[in-house]
């Protein structure tokens, strides 16, 4: 597998007129992993907690578009891939050392699992659906009875992939800004955040939108100290990463991160949902929606951003 998957020497397309803004493919791919593992990780848990009926949106109804999202991560990455036909030689050899070999097997797990909770609620969001064949009622019986355990293998796996979106950027050491610990966290929890705004999208319950919106504040807290954390660090570094850091603390990078990530994507939609708390009447698609937004954007200005940043230049 190459470095090339995330093509190297693409210029910044906030600054360079003459880049092919349609790579888009492994942003869009981080993104998509990233929300899947947040919705995931959320209908598995309080499932294990027995809050199934009080949170019926996060563990019946949300789940429901996780195969899709995982099956458009998938395809975004193949097209990205230089040699697509080999792409089936992720699955014959495990390299512990490999983050891509992690990724693969997390979504050999989470891929199916998705697939199998989703199908076992199906009649419980829609009244009549039936499947046609016995063989297919049967199949949902097997596994609805081992429910509990695949929501224990789902909380785990959700993390891992959650993890993974940000160590496949992180293990290329020839990218400084990619190359430090917080993008695993950092990446883990934006996931979360997107995944607690898709429940609350598709949520019609006010008291479960109001608990999400409590775990969306608490996981936006958590997200803008990694950042912070993020940048001390560079600062505290050497110099090839003092200047990874500048790309973003008056660089070109700075108006495009600190607008449309940090401002759009968390501190707006954080305030609208202490208002929403405190009662005042705002629209709940609003926050949500800026919500993801952000986590898309975070994923492709440090991806583009990180091209930029060289040991070299």
């Amino acid at each position: 597998m190459r470095e090339e998957i995330i093509v190297s020497g693409r210029m910044n397309p906030f600054i360079d007129p003459h880049l092919n803004i349609w790579h888009w493919q492994i942003p869009t791919y981080l993104f998509l992993g990233g929300l899947a593992a947040g919705i995931l990780f959320f209908a598995a848990l309080f499932y294990l907690q027995g809050k199934e009926e009080k949170y019926r949106t996060a563990v019946r109804v949300a789940p429901l578009i996780v195969p899709i999202l995982l099956v458009l991560g998938l395809f975004a990455l193949l097209l990205d891939l230089k040699h697509k036909l080999y792409f089936w030689q992720l699955y014959t050899t495990i390299r512990l050392e490999s983050p891509m070999s992690w990724g693969a097997w997390t979504l050999m797990v989470v891929t199916p699992l998705s697939f199998i909770w989703a199908a076992i609620h199906l009649r419980d969001v829609f009244p009549k659906w039936d499947w046609k064949y016995q063989w297919l009622k049967d199949l949902e019986a097997f596994f609805i009875r081992y429910k509990r355990p695949m929501a224990w293998v789902i909380v785990i796996f959700s993390v891992i992939l959650g993890v993974y979106t940000g160590i496949l950027l992180s293990a290329f050491n020839a990218r400084p800004l990619w190359n430090t610990s917080i993008l695993g966290p950092l990446f883990l929890v934006s996931g979360f955040s997107t995944g607690a705004a898709a429940i609350i999208l598709f949520s019609k319950n006010h008291e479960e939108r109001k608990t999400f919106a409590k775990i969306d504040l608490l996981l936006i807290a958590v997200e803008l100290f990694l950042i912070i954390h993020l940048f001390m660090g560079f600062l505290a570094s050497t110099q090839v990463q003092i200047d990874a850091a500048n790309l973003f603390l008056g660089g070109p990078y700075t108006a495009p991160f600190w607008i449309l990530v940090v401002t759009m994507g968390l501190a707006v939609p954080a305030l609208l949902e202490v208002l929403e708390l405190l009662k005042y009447r705002i629209p709940v698609y609003i926050p949500a929606i800026l919500v993801i937004f952000g986590g898309l954007m975070l994923r492709f200005i440090i991806v583009y951003a990180g091209q930029v940043s060289r040991w070299m230049y």
